[in-house]
């Protein structure tokens, strides 16, 4: 009869291993989905960036800097796809921030604003960035159901065993970016 009690302990707790390493590879698996989300849209952001800078060149000759700066920032961020979510970050945080420069200037054009090319990039800039937020927001979930279930007991004495490590939020680098505004009705 012992034995019996003592098997059936053993069963139970080899069933609740195995029940907590499934759970460590479905958060897993659900921060790679994240991030393959957020990576897509940032390549739909990154292939929309050439066709806006082709519809705003003519109307803004005299920001030419500033269209450099979209076409270098646009570049690190292409070439630094492979980077760490935190390195990921921090490029298109200055993309973003760089893109919204361009769009604050264009609105000093009245023609460019009135250009049916330039809308449509706008607007499709604007869901896409959406979607990047929407895209963070699972991810960075994601990750923390995983963080959760790497460092917490008992499921860490697993996550130990087979080599789970926690995975990186993706973050918004600029302090200003991260600010409440300021709203003044004065």
């Amino acid at each position: 009869m012992m034995t019996w009690i003592i098997l059936a302990v053993l069963v139970g707790i080899v069933v609740y291993g195995v029940s907590l390493y499934n759970t460590l590879v479905k958060n897993r698996q659900m921060a790679g989905e994240g991030w393959s989300g957020i990576d897509v849209q940032l390549k739909r952001r990154a292939d929309l960036i050439p066709n806006l800078l082709e519809a705003v060149k003519g109307y803004m000759s005299h920001e030419k800097e500033l269209l450099e700066e979209v076409t270098r920032l646009r570049s690190q961020a292409v070439a630094g796809n492979t980077g760490s979510p935190e390195q990921r970050a921090s490029i298109e945080g200055a993309l973003s921030g760089a893109l919204g420069r361009l769009m604050a200037v264009a609105e000093s054009y009245p023609d460019l604003k009135a250009s049916e090319n330039f809308k449509e990039f706008q607007q499709a800039l604007e869901e896409t960035e959406n979607e990047i937020s929407m895209s963070r927001r699972y991810y960075n979930g994601a990750v923390r159901n995983l963080n959760v279930s790497v460092e917490t007991f008992p499921s860490v004495l697993i996550a130990n065993q087979f080599g789970f490590v926690k995975a990186e939020y993706f973050e918004i680098e600029e302090e200003a970016d991260r600010a409440v505004p300021k709203v003044s009705f004065q």
